[in-house]
């Protein structure tokens, strides 16, 4: 798989069920990462989904540190409306690691600390706009790294 798409406590089933459209879509892996703000089989989430779900590759981890655990020593980019770096500057690689947090409040301010070398962000280009929609911003993400990756 080119990429791994990782949401760290989604809150907003459609958002997910898209991403998960996109996953497959893409040829990615999905990575949800507990506690969710809906449950796994929400109609909303399975409506945004489509009778795609049961086509994709998702991993589902009970929190944040099983997810590390489990995926120590890979490569990983973190996406925060508080990076320094554009998204065109990440080094894409086969299998890197896009992770994104939840939609209200983005990711956690320990993990943007833990991480601040490999922050990156899309730019916004009006001062009005606070950040994008996750399922916009994973697409963004995704597609570029695939033009890239080609």
């Amino acid at each position: 798989m080119p990429l791994n798409i990782v949401l760290i406590e989604p809150e907003i089933p459609n958002n997910t069920g898209n991403i998960g459209r996109l996953a497959l879509a893409s040829g990615s892996q999905l990575h949800l990462v507990k506690p969710f703000g809906f449950k796994i089989d929400d109609t909303r989430l399975k409506r945004a989904g489509l009778d795609y779900w049961q086509h994709l590759s998702v991993t589902y981890y009970d929190n944040v540190d099983e997810f590390f655990e489990k995926n120590k020593g890979q490569n990983m980019v973190f996406l925060s409306s508080h990076g320094t770096k554009n998204h065109w500057d990440i080094p894409f690689e086969d299998n890197l690691f896009l992770i994104f947090g939840k939609e209200s409040v983005g990711l956690p301010k320990s993990m943007i600390e833990a991480h601040k070398d490999k922050l990156f962000k899309i730019p916004l280009y009006s001062k009005h706009v606070r950040s994008l929609n996750i399922a916009n911003a994973v697409s963004i993400l995704v597609y570029e790294g695939l033009r890239q990756l080609s």
